[in-house]
């Protein structure tokens, strides 16, 4: 029974490939008669011309001249007063970019060193504390900018202090025990 399922697929695929030897797929290429339509041109031609140029007329109250001194009538004005602009305001950053690096952090237990990175830490960004005296800015490990505001967070999520963005510096306060902070460069 298997022999002659071999021999019925065998014969099938046999003339499966003799036909399409006999498909006119593999005989290349065929030229198509292209249709021979006489091209009308789209818009009518334009008669030509010959171009002439000459040089153009002085603005009124110019003269034709250009060392001749202006007509007579033509009285000089006086020159206005230029003052000049006004200094430039300080630009005060504001953005994430702006406040990071290293700050110098002021609170009632003293000063210590908190640098803010560009290290992205989950949904935040890592920061790091040296030499503070209170004990809750010295567990903080992350911060962000939002809404104007930079907010340092301890591990675990709880905020250790929020603070807004003042000439050079950043003032607020601790979180939990409401004393003021000051980060200056």
């Amino acid at each position: 029974m298997t022999r002659g399922f071999l021999s019925k697929a065998a014969c099938l695929a046999l003339a499966a490939s003799v036909g399409a030897c006999a498909s006119n797929r593999f005989e290349g290429p065929r030229e198509r008669p292209r249709p021979q339509a006489a091209l009308e041109p789209a818009t009518p031609a334009l008669p030509a011309g010959t171009v002439t140029s000459e040089p153009l007329a002085p603005p009124p109250g110019a003269s034709a001249a250009p060392d001749e001194p202006p007509p007579p009538s033509v009285a000089a004005a006086p020159s206005p007063v230029i003052e000049p602009p006004p200094a430039p305001r300080p630009v005060v950053a504001t953005g994430r970019s702006s406040v990071v690096g290293s700050w110098n952090a002021t609170d009632a237990a003293g000063s210590c060193k908190v640098s803010l990175s560009s290290t992205p830490s989950l949904d935040l960004y890592k920061a790091t504390t040296a030499g503070c005296g209170n004990k809750d800015l010295a567990k903080v490990s992350a911060w962000d900018f939002r809404d104007g505001e930079v907010y340092l967070y301890q591990p675990g999520g709880t905020v250790a202090a929020r603070l807004r963005q003042a000439g050079g510096s950043l003032d607020g306060a601790l979180s939990k025990s409401g004393a003021p902070l000051s980060l200056a460069r």
